[in-house]
């Protein structure tokens, strides 16, 4: 054999699972390898909009003859599938005059037949699917990514969204941010797992669980996507694009693309691994003797069946926003209208870092602050918001005062030194109502003084 030749069968079977699901094929599982009956995988195609099972059996050999042609053949005709059946060989070797000459009298591929496909359709497929025919692995082909931007808005949509959440901002003032998307690379294995475990006495304990698992795909070592950004790419509906065909560099002012870490045959065996620990679990039994017994049931590898592998870019889009003095980062994943959040600084207090959904936040257009509203002052003279980073103070009544800047503070030194003592004694309402209440107290007590005093005499 010139290719493949250091996997066993088995991994030959798994590997040709992996081709078979990425040629488009459907319900690629293997067979129970307990109970081989001439087939190795089992899988669906639709032909004139009718559904139609394949049998294939897998042979990693230099030589394959007629007689397993004919062994498949019996598989094909005994198969209990609701609608037409065909078969597949496969090899990475070759196909003998005499095996070939009968898989031409049964037909290829028409209902009963038997398809071959040889070491050199194996080179072939290979370029198709990005296969490494040296060491078995499928390298990892996508031109997909979830829509990085609202169907019908504007790309910078969620930042001006975003601005107006905050008081004494509006979005029509704020210029352009910059905005640049990284794609980052998931991955999304649909998995099953079917396992009976018996004893003498029967079944203990069976697994029949689907299970989806949303991977990081960016670096050596896989990582589970959860919360929204699991639910962005898992959702069904979410909109994509194709990279080769939409310029999405004319949209944003940078595209980065990552790199998935792994090959889609490492996704595969890892997702496998996983689901063999999830589901191994220890179970009580009685035995016929009347014994307790204990049993870890653990499901093989073939008991688990990847029913497809779909890799796609991930929009991590990044806005920056200048305002004044500050810069403001707003982050999310995208899949067109829907995307989940990841930095928000325009919810955040430039002081304190205050930051939630239920707090009030106001903008300084003095320094360009977003502020909390332990932080924030109404400005005397203009009567506008300034953070208390940025103001200057001073004292009128007894009372601080915020002020822009020094040119404010001295325009209202003026201003106060031309009041008159009623106006002065508003500028400080907590006090002048305290001294009007204390003044009240002495005129009433020397009122009560004077009374009382005119009684005695």
């Amino acid at each position: 054999m010139a290719i493949l030749d250091d996997l066993s069968g088995y991994e030959f079977e798994d590997l040709m699972e992996d081709v078979f699901r990425n040629l488009g094929y459907e319900s690629v599982r293997q067979s129970r390898r307990t109970a081989d009956e001439g087939r190795d995988i089992l899988m669906e195609e639709v032909v004139d909009g009718r559904r139609r099972a394949i049998v294939v059996e897998c042979k990693h050999t230099e030589t394959v003859g007629r007689p397993v042609i004919q062994k498949l053949h019996s598989a094909v005709t005994t198969y209990d599938y609701d609608g037409p059946v065909r078969g597949l060989v496969v090899t990475s070797g070759r196909f003998t005059d005499p095996a070939r000459e009968y898989a031409r009298d049964l037909g290829t591929r028409r209902d009963g037949g038997v398809e071959l496909l040889d070491g050199k359709d194996i080179r072939e497929i290979s370029g198709e699917i990005g296969m490494d025919l040296y060491n078995g692995r499928i390298e990892i082909l996508c031109e997909e990514a979830l829509r990085p931007t609202h169907p019908t808005a504007g790309r910078d949509a969620p930042v001006f969204e975003a601005v107006h959440e905050i008081e004494n901002l509006e979005a029509a003032t704020i210029p352009a941010p910059e905005t640049t998307v990284s794609l980052e690379p998931m991955v999304t294995v649909h998995t099953k797992t079917s396992a009976t475990f018996e004893t003498t006495v029967g079944v203990v304990h069976q697994v029949d669980e689907s299970n989806d698992f949303v991977i990081r795909a960016d670096g050596d070592s896989p990582r589970i996507a959860t919360g929204d950004v699991r639910d962005l790419v898992a959702n069904p509906s979410a909109p994509r694009i194709d990279l080769e065909a939409v310029d999405i560099e004319s949209t944003f002012d940078g595209v980065t693309r990552s790199r998935f870490g792994r090959t889609e045959t490492t996704y595969k065996q890892w997702a496998v691994d996983r689901l063999q620990q999830v589901h191994t679990t220890t179970v009580q039994y009685t035995g016929g003797n009347h014994v307790d017994y204990e049993k870890t049931c653990t499901p093989k590898r073939s008991d688990v069946s990847i029913w497809s592998i779909d890799p796609v870019y991930v929009p991590h889009v990044r806005s920056r926003l200048p305002l004044g003095e500050y810069n403001y980062q707003y982050a999310y994943y995208a899949a067109g209208p829907s995307r989940s959040t990841t930095t928000n600084e325009l919810r955040r207090c430039v002081h304190c870092d205050a930051d939630g959904a239920s707090e009030t936040y106001t903008y300084c257009d003095n320094c360009g602050s977003i502020n909390c509203e332990d932080h924030i002052e109404t400005e005397r003279l203009e009567g506008d918001p300034v953070c208390t980073g940025c103001a200057v103070t001073g004292r009128f009544a007894f009372d601080t005062k915020y002020f822009y800047n020094e040119a404010n503070l001295e325009a209202f030194r003026e201003e106060y030194a031309e009041m008159p003592i009623h106006e002065k004694a508003k500028e400080n309402v907590t006090l002048a109502v305290g001294t009007a209440v204390c003044v009240l107290l002495v005129v009433l007590s020397a009122a009560l003084f004077a009374a009382s005093s005119a009684g005695v005499v």
